[in-house]
């Protein structure tokens, strides 16, 4: 199986960010990290070994990308304003730049599906429903979809939405979220 690892700098989060993607054909799976891991953990956990399969067979490639939980929710010492603004960044770095970096890689549009665990659930849930133009769907499991775990009594907009549990019962046909 082709593994290849890239490292690009993001404008949009000011520093170098890692990638890993696996295989060469299918529909792509980006993988969001637990809590405080990296972009290496899911091949760690065995998860790729286990999609080999799938992966060797051209059904999907796999992307897996660092998250900056640390820069945001899981920094302590931050603001929760910070946080927020930093978790924004992240979710625009997400789909201004890792999409088009799959898109590319893949010669192409392809269907682009979230995957996370744990704090990863919440990002690729998250970006999933904003974002349904960019992402054709996803696999969250285990997470927290509610920032106020968070933010510690802090909550604005940015805040509400990136919760998926308060954004989501208002959602309707002419909500527009970005």
């Amino acid at each position: 199986m082709k593994r290849e690892i890239s490292r690009l700098y993001s404008p949009t989060l000011n520093k170098e960010m890692d990638i890993v993607a696996y295989g060469d054909y299918g529909f792509a799976l980006l993988l969001f990290p637990t809590a405080a891991a990296d972009f290496l953990e899911y091949e760690r956990f065995q998860m790729i070994e286990t999609l080999t399969p799938y992966i060797d067979a051209g059904k999907c490639k796999i992307y897996s990308i660092n998250s900056i939980n640390n820069e945001s929710w899981l920094n302590d010492e931050m603001n929760p304003y910070d946080k927020a603004v930093r978790h924004q960044q992240f979710n625009d770095y997400v789909v201004n730049e890792v999409v088009p970096f799959i898109y590319n890689d893949c010669n192409g549009e392809v269907p682009v599906i979230t995957c996370g665990a744990s704090l990863g659930a919440l990002h690729c849930a998250n970006l999933f429903f904003k974002r349904p133009d960019v992402f054709a769907g996803t696999i969250a499991m285990s997470g927290s979809y509610d920032l106020s775990d968070y933010s510690k009594g802090y909550f604005d907009e940015t805040c509400y939405f990136n919760s998926p549990i308060h954004y989501l019962p208002n959602l309707n046909d002419e909500t527009i979220l970005k």
